[in-house]
């Protein structure tokens, strides 16, 4: 996969969990999680590359958060448009 794009698992209407998938080379497993920043727990692969994003409590999710992750992790922010469905929440 060579764009990232945004998951949104819901419960009776309303956002239980979210996951914005990073790229990633065919084959790429998560091995590793850390927590980074408020409510966000970022998945690595053995070798270190970051390849997701998982936000467990989507009412906590900001533009603003999520950009300083990914920022961090040295990768482009996120319009708001993006990750609406999460914000929104």
């Amino acid at each position: 996969m060579s764009h990232r794009y945004l998951e949104v698992s819901y419960r009776e209407g309303k956002p239980l969990a979210a996951y914005l998938y990073l790229p990633r080379r065919s084959g790429d497993t998560s091995v590793r999680v850390e927590p980074h920043g408020d409510g966000f727990l970022v998945d690595r692969t053995e070798d270190g590359r970051p390849i997701g994003i998982e936000m467990p409590s989507p009412s906590l999710v900001t533009v603003e958060g999520l950009n300083r992750v990914l920022s961090e992790l040295h990768l482009d922010p996120v319009p708001p448009e993006e990750v609406a469905p999460v914000v929104a929440a």
